[in-house]
């Protein structure tokens, strides 16, 4: 069967596109936002990139920055249609299947060309807020019902956005609940005992769903002596996050460390400190089931973690195997919860095994490799 995947350039969407490899299916993709050069991550699908602009003028990451406003009108004129080029995609590959990751970026834009090709299967993958949170992103409620009308296949990467997909006019097949990466590569080797376990890590997001700025100010409530035994590594550190971090006599008393989100970390490294982390603090407003979470019971660090619109407790028993932050923006709260799971190390060895049990059995990506191929077969059928 021939699959076209429409997505941005992700790491995320290349670890579910690499599910497919071997399944014999002619797998296709389009990248919507056209950013970068061909990914050497999935080499084996057939890229469509290149397709935005009609001529990559020189000097034109100068012009960008000097005259944003010059830029914009020049690209207006330079850029070609989505729609139109979509269109004729659509008409040159004759998919029998079109599978969208993202409503906002990648569903939407294709909508219009998706309605006049109805006999062609089309399948929506959510993530992480672009269903819970669509309002908040610009997105009404009218696109969204239109939109869900002409999915034939929805997979969610947790139960409530199913739930908000059906409140908003759902009524044809739900595939399941699947991470949004297609799963994890669990390192076990790399899992250490708790008496080991020297690190506690913070996802270090700051954006307009993302608030690590509280787990900062939470950290600074606490006395220095909870930290004594810990080194704090906050990764994926927006810059706001590091100036924060950097100005605060707090963190001048404590071991840490920053890495900065522009600095790129392997996968199987940062599987390697969750499983050398006691504790992993991750806080937004508005997520799905996020892929930092699954990662990090996996590797058997407890996890203390925001739970927009309750997604996190599908996961995560309060105060069994983790707690969860009821209000992300009370630094207070926050501080209560790393406090409790740095001082209870019985809770965090029983969390520990529970944990990893959990995501063996749920999150595997081998495990999930079998199933995810069954699930394009069962569009197929």
């Amino acid at each position: 069967m021939k699959i076209l995947l429409v997505s941005i350039s992700n790491h995320h969407f290349f670890q579910w596109a690499n599910q497919l490899k071997d399944c014999g299916h002619e797998v296709y993709w389009f990248d919507v936002m056209d950013g970068g050069p061909r990914s050497e991550k999935i080499q084996w699908v057939n890229q469509i990139k290149g397709w935005k602009m009609r001529w990559d003028f020189p000097l034109r990451q100068t012009i960008k920055a000097i005259s944003p406003k010059c830029y914009r009108f020049i690209q207006n004129l330079n850029e070609r249609n989505t729609v139109t080029v979509f269109e004729k995609i659509i008409k040159t590959i004759q998919p029998d299947l079109v599978h969208c990751f993202e409503m906002n970026l990648s569903g939407l834009p294709i909508l219009s060309v998706m309605q006049n090709h109805k006999k062609i299967k089309f399948t929506y993958s959510s993530w992480g807020s672009d269903m819970y949170y669509f309002k908040e992103h610009g997105v009404t409620v009218v696109k969204v019902q239109k939109f869900l009308q002409r999915v034939d296949y929805l997979i969610t990467d947790c139960h409530r956005d199913y739930r908000i997909a059906v409140a908003n006019g759902y009524t044809n097949k739900f595939l399941g609940v699947y991470p949004g990466n297609g799963g994890i590569d669990y390192t076990t080797d790399n899992i250490q005992p708790i008496a080991n376990r020297k690190f506690i890590l913070i996802k270090g997001y700051e954006s307009f769903g993302c608030k690590a700025s509280k787990i900062v100010d939470a950290l600074q409530l606490l006395p220095i002596a909870s930290f004594e035994n810990f080194e704090i590594i906050i990764y994926s550190a927006d810059a706001a996050i590091i100036e924060k971090v950097n100005s605060a006599p707090f963190f001048k008393k404590c071991k840490h460390q920053i890495i900065a989100r522009t600095t790129f970390v392997d996968n199987k490294k940062m599987l390697k400190m969750m499983g050398m982390a006691s504790i992993h603090v991750s806080n937004n407003i508005s997520d799905g089931m996020p892929n930092t979470l699954l990662e990090s019971v996996g590797m058997g660090a407890f996890p203390v973690q925001s739970n927009p619109g309750n997604a996190s407790a599908e996961v995560i028993t309060h105060g069994i195997n983790g707690y969860l932050i009821t209000d992300p923006l009370d630094e207070n709260e926050i501080a209560t919860w790393i406090e409790k799971a740095i001082s209870n190390v019985n809770l965090r060895t029983q969390a520990q095994e529970i944990n990893i049990k959990l995501a063996q059995r749920n999150y595997t990506r081998a495990i999930l490799k079998t199933k995810i191929s069954q699930l394009y077969q069962e569009i197929f059928l």
